[in-house]
């Protein structure tokens, strides 16, 4: 397989066009979990992205299990393999157990070193925005753990064009490395981030980390329509009885569209619905949720998947201003597929 590798954003670090994210949400043996990171790894995927709070979901007391999984399957291949983790949500009840306060991440960021078994994290990335006040704060903490070797770069997610830019203009001011990357939902079923955060990349050279790429699962070609998703699944579980909704109307089209292609082309639904999100110079890197090997060996044949023009066309037509179907499915699934 010949993979191509991107600078990451404004970065001079190459990384593969697909990142593989752990947040496991289908996944609670962590041999298994072990064994996908490995075969992506094998996949020539370089970039595995992951977070404080990633943690097999049978138990929220595995929080950081993720990380941990990581950690073990990187043994001896750490310094081929580029990390990016995340700090700001919730780890616990306590008042500074959230937040991108300089308390709660030089905590979290010995936690997250500790079980990833590692001296320093790649790409260090708030997970979110609640207070813009304290921007200056939190840019600050990240360029000192920068100068302490801890972390190498610094990214953002869930912030909006705007945000981001604010966030840019604070770091300039203090003399602080600026951020590489935006890490944000972006798919067929969600064109949200085409508005205002693909003209502010174009200018800026920042990069995006698109998750989400399969619509939280709806163009994986896990669920038909008129059939009830099984209980294993996330539409059949968390989702239970939702699925109808997101097979009618224009989102059905869409799923509809990326099956007619695949079959079409002799690929999956996945690999069509991956290779379309990379298809656009504005994304740098689209990261898969693959729970399972077989998950991962499929999804990673989007890296040599070019669609045709033609096929490109068809799918921006039918998903011409998706974003509303999947209202709040992303900030509640964030990586899944």
């Amino acid at each position: 397989m010949s993979i191509e590798y991107v600078n990451f954003g404004t970065a001079g670090v190459k990384v593969s066009r697909m990142a593989l994210g752990l947040g496991f949400r289908g996944q609670f043996d962590r041999d298994d979990a072990k064994s996908v990171v490995l075969q992506a790894l094998d996949s020539g995927i370089n970039l595995i992205d992951c977070a404080n709070v990633y943690g097999f979901m049978d138990d929220r007391r595995n929080i950081g299990s993720s990380e941990e999984v990581l950690g073990q399957a990187l043994k001896g291949r750490r310094d081929d393999v580029v990390i990016t983790s995340k700090v700001f949500s919730p780890i616990g009840e306590g008042p500074n157990d959230r937040g991108p306060s300089r308390f709660h991440v030089m905590r979290e960021i010995e936690r997250s070193l500790k079980r990833l078994q590692t001296d320093h994290v790649d790409v260090y990335i708030f997970h979110g925005v609640d207070d813009m006040s304290l921007f200056e704060e939190q840019f600050r903490t990240m360029e000192t753990l920068i100068q302490q070797g801890k972390i190498r770069y610094v990214g953002v997610s869930n912030f909006q064009a705007w945000q981001v830019v604010q966030a840019l203009q604070v770091q300039r001011r203090i003399n602080a490395q600026p951020l590489i990357a935006v890490q944000n939902p972006y798919s067929l079923m969600n064109r949200t981030q085409e508005d205002e955060l693909f003209p502010m990349i174009r200018e800026t050279g920042v990069g995006l980390m698109a998750y989400s790429p399969l619509g939280v699962g709806l163009l994986s070609g896990t669920y038909k329509h008129g059939e009830v998703p099984d209980d294993s699944t996330l539409w059949g579980s968390r989702r239970q009885g939702q699925i109808a909704t997101y097979m009618r109307g224009k989102a059905g089209r869409v799923i509809t569209a990326v099956n007619d292609v695949a079959n079409e082309l002799g690929v999956s639904m996945p690999q069509v619905a991956m290779a379309w999100v990379m298809s656009h110079p504005e994304v740098t890197v689209a990261i898969s949720g693959a729970d399972t090997v077989e998950q991962i060996t499929d999804v990673a044949g989007a890296l040599e998947l070019i669609l045709p023009d033609e096929m490109i066309a068809k799918l921006d037509n039918v998903s011409y201003g998706m974003r509303a179907v999947l209202d709040g499915a992303d900030d509640d699934f964030e990586d899944d597929d």
